[in-house]
């Protein structure tokens, strides 16, 4: 009987080359995007870079930065529960502030309320966004 040796050669396939990627920034779903863009603006000072009159979408930026925070409509938009997980953050926004208390009360000015729970204590504080939203203001990092 006659064996008849088969040899497969390994296919090297190179992986496709991809464009590097930066990243541009975040998007927060809403029922306004151009009044939350607004909230934001005045809490960090960033102001509005662009917004649709009718509110679909919005965004702001950093200074100095191509990074952006958007903001998008949603219809039948249902904010989040905090800290309650039935209708559950899935992100949230930390900001480093000079003052911890003059930017709290700035953000309770602009709409924001303080959540209940507090899992930081007095070391940073969770606020609610007028539309539900948690993100905390926290002071700035220890230097080490």
């Amino acid at each position: 009987m006659a064996t008849t040796e088969t040899t497969e050669t390994a296919e090297t396939t190179q992986p496709p080359q991809a464009a590097p990627v930066t990243w541009a920034g975040l998007m927060l779903d809403c029922p306004d995007a151009k009044e939350l863009a607004t909230f934001y603006g005045e809490l960090t000072g960033w102001g509005v870079g662009g917004a649709d009159e009718e509110g679909a979408w919005a965004f702001l930026s950093p200074p100095g930065t191509g990074i952006m925070i958007g903001f998008q409509r949603v219809a039948g938009y249902q904010p989040p529960r905090w800290p309650d997980q039935s209708a559950p953050q899935q992100v949230h926004l930390d900001f480093r502030v000079a003052d911890l208390e003059a930017s709290i009360s700035l953000a309770e000015k602009l709409g924001a309320t303080q959540a209940a729970f507090q899992p930081g204590g007095e070391r940073w504080r969770v606020l609610l966004d007028p539309t539900g939203h948690p993100f905390c203001l926290c002071p700035p990092a220890q230097e080490g």
